[in-house]
């Protein structure tokens, strides 16, 4: 993470990192950047049948290695299943049951059995990601130059996975294609319409066609605020994390000199903002899984309240 001592490999000997070499005036922005970059840097560019280049960053590497570690520890965890868990299976059961016992307070008994998979994956692969950014290492070890304030790295090894967009929207767009999915399941294409657009309450004479058109306005409306929830759970999620890990880089860089100084507090400086963004991991993965949650429960639950109102 940014609050690591900077280890670097020199970039004539990366051969991997070679095509994502900067040209001169993109170098020369560089060297005057700042903090985290924006943008996710490719390791390697293979060129696949049929898709043509499929750029490989070190932000999906990040991605690739946290899923790997979950589906081995979840694995190790659950192999010998014991009637008293003990150790990784206690761990792991207490976190599932207790997540399955408060979505289902949210979802219901039924709605949560169709769709805990997908809400306690995205949780644990957020938290565990955001928290694999933190490792000292990440983001400071990689292919750089030296420059007047010393050696900079600017293209990272590895890269926290929440910090690119680009994941975070993909996993917005994933959970917007699952509502869409469950939201028919539940309310058939008429009723999600109705969902949609049909009036609210029991109102008769000239207030129920008075009410039909304000809802039926209002349902484009809620067609627009559908739309942006994606654009609003991907930036929401990188926003935070980006901003903590640029926070560390800059903590990291508040001493420039002497020597000694800089080594020193750029190790001690960062160490108490470091809490605060396991913490900060904790709760942004938290709010990923409630908001989807609650999309969800909006506009699925109500089909079972109805059935319940008529027996």
């Amino acid at each position: 993470m940014a609050g690591a001592p900077v280890v670097g490999l020199c970039a004539e000997g990366a051969g991997a990192a070679g095509q994502a070499q900067p040209t001169a005036p993109e170098a020369s922005e560089k060297k005057e950047e700042h903090g985290l970059s924006a943008y996710a840097v490719p390791l390697w560019n293979p060129e696949l049948p049929g898709i043509g280049h499929f750029p490989i960053t070190n932000s999906m590497l990040v991605t690739w290695i946290v899923a790997i570690g979950v589906i081995i520890f979840a694995q190790l965890a659950t192999r010998k299943m014991e009637a008293v868990p003990t150790g990784a299976q206690n761990f792991w059961e207490w976190m599932v049951e207790s997540l399955y016992d408060f979505l289902g307070s949210i979802l219901g008994p039924d709605l949560v059995k169709r769709t805990f998979w997908f809400f306690i994956t995205i949780f644990i692969f957020i938290l565990f990601t955001n928290w694999f950014g933190l490792i000292p290492g990440v983001g400071t070890i990689g292919w750089g130059e030296e420059t007047a304030h010393g050696f900079v790295v600017s293209h990272p090894l590895l890269r926290g996975g929440n910090a690119d967009l680009n994941m975070t929207f993909a996993m917005a767009a994933i959970f917007m294609v699952l509502w869409l999915i469950w939201a028919l399941r539940s309310n058939g294409i008429w009723g999600f319409a109705l969902e949609l657009f049909g009036p609210k309450g029991d109102n008769t004479g000239f207030i129920k066609y008075m009410m039909i058109v304000v809802f039926f306005a209002v349902g484009f409306l809620e067609v627009i605020s559908i739309g942006f929830r994606p654009i609003s759970l991907s930036f929401r999620l990188y926003g935070n994390i980006f901003a903590g890990e640029n926070l560390l880089e800059a903590l990291s860089r508040t001493v420039e000199h002497p020597a000694w100084a800089k080594a020193l507090f750029s190790a001690l400086l960062p160490v108490p903002f470091y809490f605060l963004e396991i913490l900060v991991g904790l709760v942004q993965a938290f709010v990923f899984m409630l908001l989807t949650t609650v999309f969800t429960a909006l506009v699925c639950t109500h089909e079972e309240e109805h059935g319940k109102e008529h027996h």
